[in-house]
């Protein structure tokens, strides 16, 4: 068995009918891992607000790896502005938070939406109060041990592959 170079390996590229709000997120790291989770998940756009560092930044563009150029990045400033124009554009928002309602990510049907806005929140404080009332579902990840929450990106990367999952059937 031989470990395979990125030169070897061709993806099936798709582009899921899904975009990622990264609602304030606070480090480089976490924006460029988002977008490199993003891309390599099919996301057709991700959504930055102007408060977090964007793909001028050093750090950011070092863990994107370059997918930065191959992901649809919007600029916003004001969330609740977002969120009405993406449910206008029919897209059900989906809030990644555990909440007094949220649904289980393994009992989630996904292939109930024709188009999915999935909202993170920011790493400090999550979703804020307004934008998550404006969401038509939340969504959290089963956890088994003694902690409660997760890195945003992992929580973002674990959903990404439960969504697609469910979607890749519908190819």
């Amino acid at each position: 068995m031989e470990q395979l170079s990125h030169h070897h390996i061709k993806n099936c590229t798709f582009k899921f009918p899904i975009v990622v709000i990264g609602e304030e997120l606070r480090t480089p790291q976490n924006v460029g891992m988002g977008l490199r989770t993003s891309e390599a998940f099919g996301v057709d756009c991700f959504y930055l607000n102007c408060n977090s560092p964007d793909t001028s930044n050093r750090q950011v563009q070092r863990t994107a790896r370059n997918t930065n150029k191959n992901i649809n990045i919007i600029i916003y400033d004001d969330i609740i502005t977002l969120l009405e124009t993406l449910k206008k554009d029919d897209y059900t928002l989906i809030a990644l938070e555990i909440t007094d309602n949220s649904k289980s990510i393994l009992n989630y049907n996904f292939l109930q939406h024709s188009k999915i806005a999935l909202l993170i929140g920011s790493e400090r404080f999550g979703i804020q109060k307004q934008a998550l009332a404006m969401c038509n579902h939340s969504i959290h990840i089963p956890m088994y041990g003694k902690n409660s929450s997760m890195n945003v990106i992992n929580s973002l990367s674990v959903s990404l592959y439960e969504i697609t999952k469910q979607l890749q059937n519908t190819l």
